[in-house]
């Protein structure tokens, strides 16, 4: 796989063949520089029809940094608003990794979706800082589902240490 280049690597993220496209875009991350950002479409890669290669794309999207305004658009746009609840658990996963303040109104919608999405925009949180925030957070201490009641109660002690 070391042979692989970034010409072959941006060749492989719109193969034809899902399962080309899946592997390829998880080799990205170790690979992921200025250079490889500029050659590799991950927005592209963020639109792709197929919801098993968006799911990696969306965690890839959170392990390239640096990112770019367009990435994080998308996936914000995902997080809120994709039909496949793996796809938006991906892209809300992404977001907290990034940590950009302008996802913040994402990540909080995320807060109120199913289950395993809440999971993961509980632990997203973590990147945010607010009143919005600290309320969400709170609420989250009270929800139906036990793993979001403890990660809420967890990071709410956490922030309350000295």
């Amino acid at each position: 796989m070391d042979a692989l280049s970034i010409a072959d690597l941006q060749s492989a993220v719109v193969d034809d063949q899902p399962l080309v496209r899946r592997r390829a875009l998880l080799l990205l991350p170790d690979r992921w520089s200025e250079e490889s950002a500029a050659q590799i479409d991950l927005v592209a890669a963020l639109h792709d029809d197929d919801p098993t290669v968006l799911e990696v794309a969306c965690f890839v999207a959170g392990e390239c940094v640096p990112t770019n305004r367009r990435v994080v658009q998308r996936l914000m746009e995902i997080c809120v608003a994709h039909d496949d609840p793996l796809c938006r658990e991906s892209a809300v996963a992404a977001l907290g990794s990034l940590g950009d303040p302008e996802a913040t109104a994402a990540v909080l919608t995320a807060c109120d979706d199913r289950a395993t999405v809440r999971r993961r925009a509980v632990l997203a949180l973590t990147a945010f800082d607010g009143a919005d925030v600290d309320a969400k957070l709170a609420a989250m201490a009270e929800d139906v589902d036990w793993q979001v009641r403890q990660a809420a109660e967890e990071l709410l002690a956490i922030g309350s240490d000295p």
